[in-house]
């Protein structure tokens, strides 16, 4: 966490307020985006038991599992969801643009530029909370390789039709939210406590209900109106975070159930206990008894107590859903008051090659993604991961001065005015531009002898080099200090600068001592080729054992 995070929290604490910790967007929100919100069954990982989804507001769509155990009705389920998930995701595969894309030429090895398609725009998938990224994760990897009655037809319980292939566009989406930066899939706790700090813990913050009440408190009045006893004074004040978030996570109503639910997909044991369990019972109750009736007249009165059952069961799951529906859009009213960073456009842009990059595999008919990655493969997701990981933070730290104070407090950046200009040239046999400019600033950067520190001119990183500082006479506690930078780079080819490309006296400037822009790794072999060492290409078989198992090795 860096120091201004920490004052922040700090701030948070003492003025009961949750503080900025950006001043712009830094991930990109579409305009329609998919909202899902899960709800799972408690003891069995990855069971669903409903969801409200969609992209209107005020018109979710309600998904159930009256009996999560039943196999037939977790596939229905899946089946509701494939039906609403997969034509938002054909709508943004249609519209596409063209592009150009650098690839090795097989035949001279050479890189040359192709013209692709590239979508216009990608869809965007947004859950409560990390967990809600996690059971999409869990939900991809339990579909994708399911068979489909047209594919196995003498499969025992096959799935219905498009459930595999929604289930490769979640572990696509899964897979996406590992990379930093992307916006594919979001988590809404994640971006929130990304742009606001508030006064608890980064654990309390996956609690979106207690997230959104640091950030916009609501007034007491509410809480007097819903019977809160523990609240007194003057009910127009805005009651403060803490108090606020104190409600969201503990307030419940006449039942002892919660006011404010969990972000999903977890329930609450009381509920479980006491709503959910009983109203279970019963529809198992009514189904065991209809399956039982003995003429047409007994079988309505049974499909009646049935279907009560049904809609008792449907009542609960979105009484637990449907707050938290509601505070995901108030989440994404109170991000979407921020203007977008400048290079978030550029990470969507990367996020949409990657969503046309996994249309056309499918439209392709390749198969569905592994279970377990091969050793090129997973060596290129890490280096990916790492590589926008550098990335982003440059680019946070470019749009965002709040962003920039944290990496000039920690001695990776630093601003302040020019104070002198003086040309030089390079002693070459053909002189180029070296001007010396001299920055006064009140940081303290971590500089090394001939260190390289870049600036942004036009979009573009401009490097200089590290010659000499100096403190001022108040000391290098107190006082101010002057630092000589050599100009090396981006004024152009001719003997004297372009105009705007060296520093003027009296301007202010800010450098860096990290990269703009990451450099690619080394090049990895191609998976066929993998060395032994790493297990050999996909799908070789593996040598014996040197010594087989025999009698006297068990006990």
């Amino acid at each position: 966490m860096s120091l201004i995070a920490t004052l922040a929290r700090l701030e948070a604490v003492d003025t009961g307020r949750a503080q900025p910790l950006a001043t712009v967007r830094h991930r990109h929100l579409t305009e329609h985006p998919l909202v899902f919100v899960p709800l799972t069954t408690a003891g069995e990982a990855g069971a669903p038991l409903g969801a409200l989804v969609g992209t209107d507001r005020d018109a979710p769509r309600l998904l159930v599992v009256p009996q999560p155990r039943d196999r037939d009705l977790r596939f229905a389920f899946l089946a509701e969801l494939a039906a609403v998930v997969l034509p938002y995701i054909d709508a943004y595969g249609q519209d596409v643009e063209a592009a150009e894309r650098t690839e090795t030429d097989p035949g001279t090895g050479k890189r040359v530029k192709v013209e692709v398609e590239l979508c216009a725009d990608a869809p965007q998938l947004i859950v409560p909370s990390r967990a809600g990224i996690e059971f999409v994760r869990l939900l991809g990897r339990s579909m994708r390789f399911r068979r489909t009655a047209e594919q196995e037809p003498e499969a025992p319980h096959p799935a219905p039709p498009h459930v595999p292939l929604l289930g490769r566009w979640l572990t696509h989406f899964g897979e996406r939210a590992r990379v930093p930066g992307s916006a594919l899939l979001l988590a809404l706790t994640d971006v929130l406590s990304r742009h606001w700090a508030t006064g608890q813990s980064s654990l309390e913050d996956q609690h979106l209900g207690a997230l959104l009440a640091w950030i916009d408190p609501p007034p007491l009045s509410d809480s007097l109106e819903r019977g809160d006893p523990h609240e007194r004074g003057d009910p127009h004040r805005a009651s403060s975070g803490a108090e606020a978030a104190l409600r969201a996570e503990l307030q419940r109503d006449s039942r002892g159930q919660l006011l404010c639910p969990p972000a999903g997909p977890a329930t609450d044991p009381a509920f479980d206990n006491k709503l959910l369990a009983p109203a279970i019972e019963r529809y198992d109750r009514a189904r065991t008894a209809l399956a039982a009736a003995e003429d047409g007249l007994q079988a309505d009165d049974r499909l009646g107590e049935l279907t009560a059952a049904e809609r008792e069961i449907r009542d609960l799951v979105e009484s637990r859903t449907r707050p938290t529906w509601d505070a995901v859009w108030r989440g994404l009213d109170l991000l979407r008051a921020l203007p977008e960073g400048t290079h978030a456009a550029d990470r969507w842009t990367r996020d949409r090659w990657s969503f046309t990059g996994h249309r056309d595999r499918v439209l392709a008919g390749e198969p569905p993604q592994p279970r377990r990655d091969d050793a090129v493969t997973a060596a290129n997701k890490l280096a990916t991961r790492e590589r926008e990981q550098a990335r982003l933070e440059a680019q946070e730290a470019l749009d965002d001065p709040l962003v920039m104070a944290g990496r000039r407090l920690a001695g990776e950046a630093f601003a302040g005015e020019v104070t002198d200009v003086v040309m030089a040239y390079s002693e070459s046999k053909r002189p180029s531009p070296r001007p010396l400019v001299t920055v006064r600033t009140d940081d303290r950067p971590h500089l090394a002898e001939r260190a390289k520190v870049y600036r942004s001119l036009g979009g573009k990183p401009q490097a200089a080099e590290y010659v000499e500082g100096s403190y001022e006479e108040d000391g290098a506690d107190t006082g101010g200090m002057s630092i000589v930078l050599r100009i090396i780079d981006k004024m152009g080819r001719g003997k004297e600068p372009e105009t705007g490309s060296v520093p003027e006296k009296g301007d202010r400037v800010c450098f860096t001592l990290f990269e703009h822009e990451q450099r690619g790794g080394a090049k990895l072999p191609d998976p066929e080729d993998t060395p032994w060492t790493h297990g050999g290409p996909p799908g070789e078989a593996t040598d014996p054992p040197a010594d087989p198992v025999t009698e006297e090795d068990t006990l």
